[in-house]
């Protein structure tokens, strides 16, 4: 059995459309632009392109049996989310997660319960290991 070939990584604006359908479910080009126009300003027409591109590409899929067509994300957040890390720590940590998360605390300030989440993880760590 073959192992189907991931999408292409997702740009910083098909992430902003994946964020919006993760959110709210399966939505229309129209409900993803009530979300993403005013925040961004980018048109519905774009928003229409940048959503078919994501279906060329893997990323999106649709119902091509009902009007207005509904899309859905072709993964789960956490999926993709995952692969993003993977990519970044390849791309600027040398594959260190320690230097990533380093990183991360020192650039924005974690909620304590951020912070205990983090506490728990690395205490699961320490104890399997």
């Amino acid at each position: 059995m073959t192992r189907a070939t991931p999408p292409p990584m997702p740009t910083e604006a098909e992430v902003a459309i994946l964020e919006v359908l993760w959110d709210q479910g399966r939505s229309t080009v129209r409900q993803v632009h009530e979300v993403l126009g005013p925040r961004t300003g980018v048109g519905l027409t774009t928003v229409l392109k940048l959503m078919q591109i994501m279906v060329t590409k893997g990323l999106l899929e649709r119902d091509t049996e009902v009007r207005p067509q509904v899309f859905w994300p072709a993964q789960a957040q956490r999926q993709t989310q995952k692969r993003l890390v993977r990519d970044l720590l390849d791309k600027a940590f040398s594959g260190s997660p320690g230097e990533l998360v380093l990183q991360a605390l020192s650039v924005r300030r974690s909620t304590p319960e951020e912070l205990a989440e983090i506490r728990r993880l690395l205490d699961d760590l320490e104890a399997r290991s």
